[in-house]
C-alpha cells in the first residue's frame, strides 16, 4: 500500500466518523419536534384520534377491564364513573389542554387531557397513588357507589333487599319512609312489607299488593316485582295507585252504562276494534232470540250476523253465496257510520237497524223493533187516501192552509178550477203564493187581503164568506172557516149551480 493509499483511507475515515457523528447528534432533537412527549405517569395514554398509540402498563390494565366499540369508549367506560365531565368523544376541533376534577370531593386525583395537532394525551395525576395499580380501580368503585346510592336513596319507589329467609338485609329511603307511614316505626328486618304478597309472586317475579295503612284512609296499592341476585332477592315496588283509581272509576262507568242499557227498549251489540262483541243489553237478548251464554262468549260480527239469520231475525238472502259479501258491506258502511236499513220480517215485525263508529274501532249496532210505528203509519196513511177520496167527491173547491199560512190539503176540484197542483210544487206554498194566482184569475176584490189577514191571525176567529168574480166561473161564493190547530178551510162554490139547485128544491117543495 502505498502512502497515498494510506492517505485516502484516512480521509474516508474521517469523513465517515464525522458523518456518523453529525447523524446521531441530530436524531434526538428531530425526534423531539415530531414525536410525542415520553409517557411517564403510571396512567398515562396517547391517542391519535379515537385510536390508541401508546399506553403505560397500568393504563391499558385499566381499559382491557372495559372493553369499546374505540379505544377512547373504552377510555370514557374506565374513567367516566370517576371524571364524569371526561367526554365520550376526543376533542378534534381545537388544541390545549383540560382539567378534569374527580367526582368525589375527597378524591385529590385530576385527569389532564392535552391536545396538540392530531394527537391527544391522556393523563391521570394522583397524588396519593403511589404507584398502587389498583388505586384506580379503588377510586372508580367509590364514585359509581357514591353515584348508586345517590340513585337509591331518590328513588320514588320502595326498593329492598332480603335474605333467603325473607329478612331484610338493605332498603332505601323510600322503603323506610313507607315503613314509617305504615307501622310507625323503623323497618324490621323480620317484618319487611307486603311479606304476605312477596312470598306467593308468580313465575315472572310480579305480583299486584295493597297495604292497609289505618281504617280512614284507602288502600296503598303497589306493582312489586323481584329479581333473584346471589345471596338474596332484590324487590322493587312501584305506586300505581292512579292506576288503581282509574280502573275503579272505569268499572263505575262501565256499570252505570250497563244500567242504563238495560233499561233501554233499544237492543244494543257494541264490538270492539277486533271484531268481538264487547257489550250488550237485555233488549237485545229480547228482539233476537239470541241466547245470552252465545252473546257472553262474545261471538264476532260474522257469527252474530249468521245466528240472527238462523234465527230468521234478518231477511233471508236471495243468493245465499253473497252473503259474506254482504256481510262484509254491512260492517264496512258501518264503520263509516252510513248503514241504517229497516228489516221486514217473515213474522211481520218490523227492525230499524244502524250502525255507528265509535272511538278505537268499535262498532255499535242498534236494533229497534218499529212494528207499531210502522203500523201506526200505514193505518195513517190509509186514512189520508180515504180522507182525500172523500174530498175529492165533493164539487167545491177545498183547500186547507196551516196556522203559518202553509197549503195542507186540496182536492181535485180546486185543481181544476184554479189549474193549480201543489202537490208538484218543489216548495211549499204558502197563502201568499196563493193569493196572487187568485187574483191573477179573477176580478180585483179586497176580499184576498181578508182571507191573509184572516188566515195569519191567532186570535179567536168565527167563519164569513164573500162573493168573488172569477173570469171564467163567472160568480165564486168564498168560504172561509178555522178549524182545528189553527188551520184555515176555504171552500169556494159556484154561485149559479148553487141558485139552480136552490130553485129546484123550491118548485119541488110547491
Amino acid at each position: 500500500m502505498t502512502f497515498q493509499d494510506i492517505i485516502l483511507v484516512i480521509f474516508v475515515s474521517g469523513v465517515t466518523a464525522v458523518a456518523g457523528l453529525l447523524f446521531v447528534a441530530w436524531m434526538p432533537v428531530r425526534s423531539a419536534q415530531s414525536a410525542p412527549q415520553p409517557i411517564t405517569a403510571d396512567i398515562s395514554l396517547l391517542f391519535r384520534g379515537p385510536d390508541l398509540e401508546h399506553a403505560s402498563n397500568t393504563a391499558r390494565f385499566i381499559l382491557a377491564q372495559n372493553s369499546g366499540e374505540t379505544d377512547w369508549i373504552s377510555l370514557y367506560r374506565s374513567f367516566g364513573a370517576r371524571f364524569p365531565a371526561l367526554p365520550r368523544d376526543p376533542v378534534t376541533d381545537r388544541d390545549g389542554s383540560m382539567i378534569l376534577a374527580a367526582q368525589d370531593i375527597q378524591d385529590t386525583a385530576v385527569l389532564k387531557i392535552d391536545r396538540v395537532n392530531e394527537c391527544t394525551h391522556v393523563q391521570v395525576v394522583d397524588p396519593d397513588a403511589l404507584g398502587l395499580d389498583d388505586h384506580h380501580r379503588v377510586k372508580s368503585l367509590e364514585a359509581e357507589l357514591q353515584t348508586l346510592r345517590l340513585a337509591s336513596s331518590t328513588a320514588p319507589h320502595p326498593t329492598w333487599q332480603a335474605d333467603e329467609n325473607g329478612n331484610v338485609k338493605w332498603c332505601n329511603d323510600a322503603y323506610k319512609a313507607l315503613y314509617q307511614d305504615v307501622h310507625g316505626s323503623e323497618p324490621d328486618p323480620k317484618n319487611p312489607l307486603l311479606k304476605s304478597f312477596t312470598e306467593k309472586l308468580d313465575d315472572k317475579g310480579q305480583s299486584r299488593a295493597s297495604l292497609k295503612v289505618d281504617d280512614e284512609r284507602p288502600s296503598l296499592w303497589f306493582d312489586v316485582s323481584s329479581m333473584r341476585v346471589d345471596d338474596g332477592t332484590m324487590f322493587h315496588a312501584i305506586d300505581i295507585n292512579a292506576v288503581i283509581r282509574a280502573e275503579i272509576a272505569q268499572r263505575n262507568f262501565v256499570q252505570t252504562l250497563a244500567k242504563t242499557f238495560a233499561q233501554l227498549s233499544t237492543g244494543l251489540a257494541i264490538f270492539d276494534r277486533n271484531g268481538q262483541l264487547a257489550l250488550f243489553n237485555p233488549a237485545l237478548v229480547d228482539l233476537t232470540s239470541l241466547p245470552a251464554d252465545f252473546l257472553s262468549a262474545r261471538p264476532d260480527l260474522s257469527s252474530f250476523f249468521d245466528r240472527l239469520r238462523d234465527n230468521r231475525v234478518m231477511p233471508e238472502p236471495k243468493n245465499y253465496r253473497s252473503w259474506r259479501q254482504e256481510i262484509s258491506d254491512v260492517i264496512s258502511a258501518a264503520t263509516d257510520g252510513r248503514y241504517q236499513e229497516t228489516w221486514s220480517l217473515e213474522s211481520g215485525q218490523t227492525y230499524r237497524v244502524s250502525g255507528r263508529p265509535h272511538l278505537d274501532g268499535a262498532i255499535a249496532f242498534l236494533i229497534e223493533d218499529t212494528s207499531a210505528e210502522m203500523l201506526l203509519t200505514r193505518n195513517f196513511r190509509a186514512e189520508l187516501e180515504l180522507s182525500q177520496s172523500l174530498m175529492d167527491t165533493f164539487d167545491d173547491a177545498l183547500v186547507v192552509f196551516s196556522s203559518a199560512g202553509l197549503l195542507q190539503f186540496c182536492n181535485t176540484s180546486y185543481r181544476e178550477m184554479w189549474k193549480l197542483d201543489p202537490e208538484n210544487s218543489f216548495a211549499e206554498v204558502t197563502i201568499i203564493d196563493t193569493i196572487k194566482d187568485w187574483q191573477k184569475q179573477c176580478h180585483p176584490n179586497p176580499a184576498w187581503g181578508e182571507v191573509r189577514n184572516f188566515i195569519m191571525n191567532f186570535e179567536e176567529r168565527a167563519p164569513w164568506d164573500a162573493t168573488i168574480e172569477h173570469n171564467q166561473h163567472s160568480e165564486l161564493r168564498c168560504h172561509v172557516d178555522p178549524i182545528v190547530s189553527g188551520a184555515t178551510l176555504i171552500r169556494f162554490s159556484r154561485v149559479r149551480q148553487t141558485q139552480t139547485s136552490a130553485k129546484k128544491l123550491t118548485n119541488m117543495a110547491g
